[in-house]
């Protein structure tokens, strides 16, 4: 059974299809979208193999014919020189305003081949194909689009949104339990910061969203997806609300950085963050005790960390100022009022923040 999840923003808005085998869905809705006869599958070298070509072969049934352009698995294809491949090869294959890229693969895929789509001839048709749970409830939503630098993660990009997403289950049978736990740090995240009920939910459900129950599953990526997409709905270019969703975010990736996008998961990164941001919100007086304890023992019984190795404070301090959330010297804290409600404050005590940097890294 297909569940459709729409993101209403008017001339841009899109839906998100989620289900088992969307091999027609992709097809049916690429027949009717009036694209140009050519255009790419942006992939990478571990999803290729698997899929790669069925989807080509869906979307030539539709009268579009892709190039399937492979790039190296991992966060250092995230980098302008891949997309600058990307464009080179855009332009010998002749690609027009109306040629459509289809991103299949993982966070890093969709990122490069969305950031390439919105600069492309000023902007190509774009279409989401996320293999990955963290993907499919984060990245593949909301058109945030993006390469890093060698300063900071995701500071060359834009707001563009793709034409449709579409969401197959049977790609997450086939990943290894590291990559589920990454993606639920996400789903915990929507917990915490939008719906405590969707939290109880994961706590009492555990064993059911770990084994992948069908049922369960297709639940968690529908609520994670409805709550982004109301999000961003509410404030599609990060103006005010939207920054809610960068909870445990500030912290992420100043570790990412600091362990060179190699040794954690984004959404592991995520949960050591949300820790730290929980520990501070503590410190601050806005979040009782007991709600930071529940949000670390469900990262914990997810398989996700708390702490992070090769890290130091000093170092990790030193990136903040390096992320976006941060204006005018000025950092933008997500943190939580109560598990389901978050708020923004920028007045935070640098020795506070010391304080939990400290305890995060060891």
């Amino acid at each position: 059974m297909m569940q459709r999840v729409d993101v209403e923003l008017g001339e841009r808005s899109y839906s998100i299809v989620i289900g088992s085998g969307i091999v027609d869905e992709i097809r049916a809705f690429v027949c009717q979208a009036e694209y140009s006869p050519h255009g790419m599958i942006v992939t990478d070298t571990n999803i290729a193999p698997f899929c790669a070509e069925q989807i080509a072969a869906a979307i030539a049934g539709a009268g579009v014919r892709t190039e399937i352009i492979e790039v190296p698995a991992g966060e250092s294809s995230k980098s302008l020189t891949q997309a600058n491949e990307l464009f080179t090869r855009a332009i010998e294959l002749g690609l027009d305003r109306r040629s459509p890229i289809f991103a299949l693969g993982g966070g890093v895929v969709g990122d490069l081949a969305g950031f390439v789509a919105a600069t492309y001839m000023r902007g190509v048709p774009f279409i989401q194909i996320p293999t990955s749970l963290l993907a499919q409830v984060d990245s593949s939503v909301g058109g945030k689009v993006a390469v890093n630098h060698m300063l900071g993660k995701n500071l060359i990009g834009a707001f563009y949104q793709p034409d449709a997403v579409f969401m197959d289950l049977d790609f997450l049978k086939t990943l290894p339990a590291r990559e589920i736990a990454t993606g639920l740090g996400e789903i915990i995240k929507y917990g915490i910061i939008y719906d405590a009920d969707f939290f109880a939910w994961l706590e009492v459900n555990r064993a059911d969203v770990l084994a992948l129950e069908p049922a369960a599953t297709s639940y968690m990526i529908a609520r994670s997806c409805e709550i982004k997409a109301d999000v961003v709905r509410q404030d599609e270019r990060e103006g005010g609300l939207r920054r809610i969703l960068n909870f445990g975010h500030t912290i992420a990736h100043a570790i990412e950085k600091e362990t060179g996008y190699a040794r954690y998961r984004h959404g592991e990164a995520v949960a050591i963050g949300m820790a730290g941001a929980a520990d501070i919100s503590v410190q601050m007086g806005l979040l009782p005790d007991a709600d930071r304890v529940r949000m670390n023992e469900l990262s914990r019984a997810m398989g996700l960390p708390l702490s992070a190795e090769s890290v130091t404070a000093d170092a990790m301090y030193e990136d903040l100022f390096h992320d976006k959330k941060t204006v005018g010297g000025r950092i933008h804290w997500v943190l939580a009022d109560s598990i389901g409600k978050v708020s923004v404050h920028s007045d935070v005590p640098e020795e506070m923040v010391r304080k939990t940097l400290l305890g995060l890294s060891s």
